[in-house]
């Protein structure tokens, strides 16, 4: 049976044999399970009580939740069974910015966590009336309970109502995180993101019954994607959030996953941990320790060694690469990467160490996967996001810009790109562009094609069209390239480039908190106080040091010529009502940062 909506993965697995345990997650530290059977049944009753609650096909209904859970899922299967829509909302956004997609969208239900998150929806009431419930998924005093609204009475409707809907019918709006002004809703269809799964469940490293962890938002089309080709191969779901991964007690440990997602960041986390470990190291372990790190650096996709090299990394392997391994739960084969471009370095150094780094490319608006470095056929490239899925048709654009021989802007065309943006008919027909009568969607990325394994073409990502920094000579600078060699260092946490309409480029720099408090204590810096540590000669000289390893790789006009310490870690959420200077998919909000240290910045061009 072939898949026409997305509800139909979880019936074609039930009949291929059901799970027991098909769903699971965290309770009071404890993890609890739903059976296909379940989450079938569930969802349906589910469905039923939305009926009786007055929902519509082509309603809008709302999710959103702190982290990960089951519970999504039956909601999601509920809002598809009855041709309705949801509007699946990150947890760390703005009562503002709730207010904008409530009332854009005409969300009139939400599903949501007891706490603050339902605490921001009912703020959110008294802008956005349109917004008549919400549905707590926690039971809690004074909220209307999930479950409490399920029943049996439209259960016939319920299967009259889904057998009406079809590929082509919209099941989802997903706001983008907007960088700049307000988020956009992609809209998209069944046949979207069916053509998604498809095209991508062969290229990665899954089987029917085993493990996996899902911790990335589900309100995000990488994970929520993901989310059903695991429910066709038919996977046992872990879900969590981000905040108990590691240690021993973590859920890696505990759950033992062979494949999961995440983006970039999360990796660079855990590389920080394992480099500091090593750091700590005495004597024998350390060298060893070092030793096995210097044999990644020239590691690539299908590359054989022989003779001595191949004894070295069985040695490493036995000694050091399996620890690793280890505190990832001992199963992972490979781990699919995406939203922000990975660090060639973080991807040699796992894939290396037998966890496979497997980096895509794809937006929103392209549900999401466009590109993808493959597992089984060897066509995998660090440095790249892969070679196109057979369903895309990419092209490089460079009738529009001043750009290097081969690069220009990412076109793509196929069935997984978006029918347009909410309610936004010019956004939506300035994100096309028609080159021989086909719609070609403007990605707003540059890149290039490059060659690589199996006589292939790999995607290159060079920088953001948006982004480009144009120095006061008039010439342009991409500050990604820049931003992701100084970020393999493992001394500099955060960073952004920054020069719009100066004479030369300079950086903002977070420094790694743990790991310069480890340099400084090896180099027998006293300084305690944060503010003294990036302030100490010795500290700054350390960082010029990197920055002075880094230029020679890019041109005179792309060289660093000045940078500033910052006290403060850049995040997607604030307290103090600050704009967050991250998005929720942990991309730079350039605009805030800029705006948020001018003085810095002046100080930096002073003179």
């Amino acid at each position: 049976m072939l898949a026409t909506r997305l509800f139909d993965y979880i019936n074609i697995q039930f009949d291929e044999g059901q799970l027991g345990r098909f769903a699971g997650g965290k309770q009071d530290n404890e993890w609890y399970y739903y059976s296909t059977h379940e989450v079938i049944v569930l969802s349906r009753q589910l469905a039923s009580g939305l009926i009786s609650q007055g929902v519509s096909a082509g309603d809008k209904i709302g999710i959103v939740v702190s982290k990960n859970r089951p519970e999504w899922v039956i909601a999601d299967l509920a809002i598809q069974y009855i041709g309705a829509v949801s509007v699946p909302m990150y947890p760390t956004i703005s009562p503002r910015e709730y207010a904008y997609i409530i009332k854009e969208a005409e969300v009139r239900i939400c599903f949501a966590d007891a706490g603050e998150i339902y605490q921001k929806l009912i703020d959110t009431q008294q802008e956005a009336d349109v917004l008549k419930q919400i549905i707590s998924f926690d039971k809690t005093e004074g909220q209307i309970y999930w479950k409490d609204i399920m029943d049996d009475n439209n259960l016939i409707e319920v299967q009259h109502r889904s057998e009406s809907v079809v590929s082509e019918d919209l099941v989802t709006i997903i706001y983008t995180s907007g960088t700049t002004g307000n988020p956009k809703g992609v809209m998209l269809t069944h046949a979207n993101i069916i053509s998604e799964v498809e095209s991508c469940t062969e290229l990665i490293p899954i089987n029917r019954g085993e493990r996996v962890l899902s911790f990335l938002p589900l309100c995000h089309i990488f994970e929520r994607a993901v989310l059903y080709v695991y429910t066709k191969v038919g996977m046992e779901i872990h879900f969590t959030g981000t905040d108990n991964l590691g240690g021993e007690t973590g859920d890696l440990i505990q759950v033992q996953p062979s494949f999961f997602t995440t983006v970039p960041r999360l990796l660079e986390k855990v590389y920080e941990k394992i480099y500091n470990k090593g750091q700590a190291l005495k004597g024998i372990k350390k060298f060893l320790f070092f030793w096995a790190l210097r044999l990644c650096d020239d590691f690539e996709y299908g590359k054989q060694y022989s003779g001595i090299e191949k004894y070295k990394r069985l040695v490493a392997d036995k000694l050091i690469f399996s620890k690793w391994r280890a505190a990832l739960g001992g199963h992972v084969r490979a781990i699919a990467v995406g939203a922000a471009a990975c660090p060639s370095k973080i991807a040699r150094v796992f894939s290396a160490s037998g966890v496979y780094i497997m980096e895509g490319y794809g937006l929103t608006e392209t549900s999401p996967v466009l590109t993808m470095n493959h597992y089984y056929d060897g066509s995998s490239k660090i440095g790249t996001v892969g070679v196109p899925l057979g369903i895309c048709d990419i092209i490089i654009d460079a009738s529009e810009g001043t750009y290097s021989a081969g690069e220009g802007e990412i076109l793509a065309a196929g069935p997984n790109v978006m029918s347009g943006y909410y309610k936004q008919p010019e956004q939506t027909s300035s994100a096309f562009k028609n080159i021989n009568g086909i719609l070609y969607f403007r990605t707003g990325d540059i890149g290039t094609f490059i060659d690589g394994p199996n006589d292939r073409k790999y995607l290159k990502i060079t920088d953001r069209k948006k982004e480009l920094i144009k120095t006061s000579g008039g010439k342009y600078v991409a500050p990604a390239p820049i931003e992701a060699s100084l970020k393999e260092n493992f001394l500099i946490e955060q960073v952004m480039i920054v020069g719009e309409q100066q004479k030369f480029v300079s950086a903002l720099i977070v420094p790694a908190h743990e790991a310069l408090v480890t340099w400084c204590q090896l180099h027998n810096i006293k300084s305690t106080l944060w503010e003294d540590i990036i302030s100490d000669k010795q500290v700054i000289a350390k960082f010029q040091a990197i920055i002075d390893e880094v230029n020679p790789h890019f041109s005179h006009i792309e060289q660093i010529k000045k940078f500033a310490l910052l006290d403060s870690t850049w995040d997607i959420s604030k307290t103090d009502g600050t704009e967050s200077e991250l998005t929720p998919t942990l991309k730079l909000k350039r605009r805030v940062i800029t705006k948020k240290y001018d003085a810095v910045i002046q100080q930096l061009y002073r003179g």
